[in-house]
């Protein structure tokens, strides 16, 4: 059996992997135009940043590859012909497949401003927006950023080290505060413009000007501001990349449409990671996860299920951690953030934060269970929050064993009471 596998990210190699792990006789080809190998993708930051090299940023070494008798594509896929079971390489080379894997990933969205095309203005998700940044960065002074989340931060962080001034356009009133409450929301925010980054709220971006060279020269904002920049960032969320099923006879929506099991409509088509939509029982909104420890679940239930098996994905109790230049962040199961408190939609929580306003901790609970766990400048050991939810445990229950979370050395001897005085655990 052939498994052609279309993205070398976090999820194709994990089913890659896999497929390798549970098979010795199937043939594994994997495709990628990005990059020859696989890399570490939340590394990319720290490239440009001048703290890693590409080659530090690439988990496998590359005999990795070879001895594993995992081929290496390196190529963009223009079409998919499912009638042929054959995936077309840059316009010309077919290569057969017996069951095919898409793990193509996001790209940045971009929503139709004016100017977004012009030399200058980039993304910040591939090696090629890593390379157009590099390229340009000893020609401006002054940068601007377009919109808020995980990968605008990286980019301000990234500009920032490289002795850049950084304007910060953020349409919500707070920054992340659909996902993050009111007052961590309000904490980052805090931490950006300690920087002295120039973050605008509640301003977004209307039209990016060029000069007679096609290159950005200046951004207008919705506040009738111009702003002369050399450089945009445009890092307003991601969406699926569907280029390669152009033309195919897979269903799409926002993503690739897939069942529980990561199936697509096509016999022998799987999707899975950001590009994949799972469809959900109608008057639900299907699931596009675009986060890095999902993709790497499903790429270990998909390489099962293209050998023959029929699992479920369960991306069970959610979790992410991020960093806000030097704040760290965790979160475990559900934590509404600000724009649900705004809709009546969250949950009571009680909430617990350090004088410095560089730490917090909010749990959220639900008829009695702690459903959530919210960090900001402090760590909690992931096995403890999860057990917690999973076992539904009380409010006062995770009140009384705060300490088996605790990861800091320092945690314990500096914020323990603290925290269980204001949240009304006993002393």
């Amino acid at each position: 059996m052939h498994a052609v596998i279309v993205g070398n990210g976090i999820t194709g190699v994990t089913a890659a992997r896999h497929l390798r792990k549970q098979s010795s006789d199937v043939r594994i080809t994997m495709i990628s135009g990005e990059s020859d190998h696989h890399w570490s993708r939340p590394a990319l930051m720290y490239i440009y940043m001048g703290h890693m090299r590409y080659r530090d940023t690439k988990p496998y070494e590359d005999h990795f590859w070879r001895r594993n008798r995992i081929d290496l594509v390196n190529g963009w896929v223009t079409l998919i012909d499912t009638a042929n079971k054959a995936v077309i390489v840059d316009g010309q080379r077919a290569i057969p497949y017996d069951v095919l894997l898409l793990a193509t990933g996001s790209k940045p969205n971009k929503f139709g401003w004016p100017g977004q095309d012009l030399h200058g203005v980039s993304g910040m998700y591939s090696l090629q927006d890593l390379a157009a940044i590099e390229a340009r960065s000893p020609h401006f002074d002054h940068g601007c950023i377009v919109g808020g989340g995980l990968i605008g931060i990286e980019l301000a962080e990234m500009l920032h080290v490289r002795g850049k001034k950084v304007t910060f356009l953020v349409r919500e009133q707070g920054y992340w505060n659909q996902v993050l409450p009111h007052e961590e929301s309000a904490m980052v925010v805090r931490v950006i413009r300690a920087e002295h980054i120039d973050l605008r709220l509640k301003t977004e971006l209307k039209e990016i000007e060029g000069d007679d060279s096609g290159t950005v020269c200046a951004v207008h904002t919705s506040d009738e501001d111009r702003i002369p920049v050399g450089f945009v960032g445009l890092t307003a969320g991601v969406r699926p990349n569907l280029m390669a099923l152009q033309g195919s006879d897979i269903e799409t929506g926002r993503g690739v449409l897939v069942d529980d099991q990561l199936r697509t409509n096509v016999d022998g088509v799987f999707a899975a990671g950001d590009c994949a939509e799972i469809k959900t029982p109608e008057g639900h909104r299907n699931r596009i996860t675009a986060v890095w420890y999902t993709g790497r679940m499903m790429g270990e239930v998909v390489a099962r299920n293209m050998l023959g098996a029929s699992d479920d994905y369960d991306p069970g109790i959610w979790f992410n951690s991020a960093k806000f230049f030097d704040l760290e962040y965790q979160v475990y199961g559900t934590v509404p953030g600000g724009t649900a408190h705004e809709r009546g939609e969250d949950k009571p929580s009680v909430y617990w934060e350090h004088p410095n306003g560089l730490s917090s901790l909010r749990i959220v609970h639900d008829d009695g269970a702690v459903i959530g766990v919210n960090c900001m400048g402090i760590r909690f050991r992931h096995r403890v929050c999860e057990r917690w939810i999973a076992e539904t445990r009380s409010l006062d229950h995770v009140l009384a064993n705060l300490r088996d979370a605790h990861f800091d050395p320092e945690f314990y001897s500096s914020h323990y009471k603290a925290i269980r005085a204001t949240m009304g655990g006993a002393s």
